[in-house]
């Protein structure tokens, strides 16, 4: 049975992790899955330029509404994993 939404794998999450700590300054260990972006101080401009980072990390394009949708660290992490898996 195939499910419709990616889920990311765990290297894929920890990089999604890191480069979020990293854009919004703040420690790697206060973003966990769960995390919503407003919990870290992220306003919709910080979430943008978040996946912007986060396509060129992975070299993938979520495309204009793709970050619409985010709302939590697990939620970005399992779009790029979408993404990438859809490009491979």
């Amino acid at each position: 049975m195939r499910v419709s939404c990616a889920v990311a794998q765990p290297e894929t999450l920890q990089v999604v992790q890191s480069t979020i700590a990293k854009q919004l300054s703040i420690d790697e260990v206060t973003v966990t899955p769960q995390t919503k972006f407003a919990d870290l101080g992220a306003d919709s401009l910080d979430t943008v330029e978040i996946m912007m980072a986060l396509e060129e990390k992975f070299g993938v394009s979520v495309g204009e509404g793709g970050a619409e949708n985010i709302a939590t660290v697990q939620d970005a992490a399992d779009l790029i994993e979408k993404v990438k898996t859809a490009a491979a």
